[in-house]
């Protein structure tokens, strides 16, 4: 097999992963008519008024599939759908905006107040259904009266540079908003609310989904202190927020909502699609190929230079060298990157491959092998890429283009390191969010051809 067809195997693999993740299908099959009877997956009502929200980067595809399964005289006007510009699709009948991800702007904030002015029109015996993906934390920025706009951008950046993890940054931003910890959940009117969620959390937490929404939290004001403390941030955020969260932490602010018992109406919620189901959708697909498979991780978590080194090992530990039909490993999760005062351009999938093909080599695995992590949702830190495939040729092709990639991982710079040897993952937005996927191929012998160019 050459190495190019090894790629074009490893890519349709990603590809599956990303296809189970489809939100237009996964809302589709869940929702479903009968008699007078609205099913939304195990919860059933008859309602007469349904309220539609949908928040995150596949909002627009779960939006248009609920559309398709709930009765038009029953959806309360105007339905509406909050996401990225990757993602934009003009949905008729329904109100779709647009605002900044990853970082949070002003038409962010322009679009929390069209949902506040939704949630005012909810009232009991009613149903507000809300249809969540990742990314709905920076799309739905709502900060709380003593805290400006601008001071949770800085947050928002300052976080995202941190190292700190999706969990993590989800905890501090529950506790300066009015939406967030199931601040939206308070402010329904005290309709029924059921929430159809597309996870980008590796625990599937249901409270970090989107910074949980709809849900009960069980973090507090104290614990968002201490990670900024662990991360070294709080004597550098916005006064703002350490007014807010100090004020909270003793008592003075009321905390997140803690018990669906706070709420008149019932509260369902279910997770419709994961990073574990798309593992496991690869995992069919490499059963059904020449490879065996060596190992499965689910959770794959930490600095991504340190994740490929690990990585490596564990694979390197496993391999069989006269196995003829070759092995495979496939991984799914997210991993950090802490970004030093010198910052080139890339991702943390980025980061992972070059470091994996770094390591690949310090180590000497031999044989023929290519291995990808790139972001289900099509884009990977604030580039036009994925993520990155590199190869056992990967460093040798940029080298030959004048590039030191010891030198552009130290920076940063994991993405001019994959354009130059054309190992740059380009899929464009897919419309969907499961975190990221890993998977390496390998091969215990060079065949003819398997130059790639």
């Amino acid at each position: 097999m050459s190495l190019l067809s090894m790629r074009e195997e490893a890519l349709a693999f990603f590809k599956l992963g990303v296809e189970s993740a489809n939100p237009y299908l996964r809302v589709k099959n869940t929702i479903n008519l009968s008699g007078s009877q609205l099913h939304i997956g195990n919860t059933t009502g008859n309602w007469s008024k349904i309220h539609v929200i949908a928040i995150g980067k596949a909002a627009c595809n779960m939006l248009l599939a609920s559309l398709e399964q709930i009765p038009e005289d029953k959806i309360v006007q105007p339905v509406i759908a909050v996401t990225n510009d990757e993602n934009l699709k003009i949905i008729p009948g329904a109100e779709v905006l647009v605002s900044g991800h990853p970082v949070p702007d002003q038409r962010g904030l322009d679009a929390v107040q069209v949902i506040l002015k939704k949630l005012q029109a909810c009232a009991p015996g009613e149903l507000l259904l809300v249809l969540l993906s990742g990314g709905g934390s920076a799309l739905l920025p709502a900060p709380t009266a003593d805290i400006g706009l601008a001071d949770k951008i800085l947050l928002n950046q300052m976080l995202l540079a941190s190292g700190a993890d999706i969990t993590e940054i989800n905890c501090i931003r529950k506790h300066c908003s009015v939406l967030k910890g199931g601040g939206l959940a308070r402010m329904a009117g005290g309709a029924d609310i059921a929430c159809l969620a597309i996870s980008d959390v590796i625990d599937n937490d249901p409270s970090s989904i989107a910074s949980g929404p709809t849900q009960a939290d069980t973090t507090t004001y104290q614990k968002a202190i201490e990670i900024l403390e662990k991360y070294q941030l709080w004597n550098s955020v916005p006064l703002s927020i350490k007014q807010h969260l100090s004020a909270g932490a003793a008592g003075l602010i009321a905390e997140t909502l803690k018990d669906d018992s706070e709420l008149s109406g019932t509260n369902f919620f279910e997770i419709i699609a994961s990073n574990s189901q798309s593992v496991e959708s690869v995992m069919l697909g490499v059963a059904q190929s020449e490879y065996v498979l060596s190992s499965v991780i689910h959770g794959l978590h930490g600095e991504a230079t340190s994740v490929a080194v690990g990585l490596l090992n564990q694979f390197k530990s496993k391999i069989i060298p006269t196995n003829p039909q070759g092995m495979a490993m496939i991984a799914g999760g997210e991993t950090t990157v802490t970004l030093g005062s010198t910052t080139g351009k890339g991702g943390r999938n980025q980061e992972l491959a070059l470091a994996f093909a770094l390591n690949a080599e310090k180590i000497g695995l031999e044989g023929q092998w290519c291995f990808i992590s790139a972001g289900t949702d099509g884009r990977d830190g604030p580039t036009d890429a994925a993520g990155g495939i590199v190869d056992n040729h990967s460093l040798d092709r940029m080298r030959a283009k004048g590039i030191n990639p010891e030198e552009l991982l130290t920076k940063h710079d994991s993405y001019r390191a994959l354009k130059a040897s054309q190992d740059l993952v380009i899929t464009g937005a897919t419309g969907t969010n499961v975190a990221d996927l890993q998977i390496l191929l390998w091969k215990p012998i060079h065949t003819s051809g398997d130059q790639y160019v």
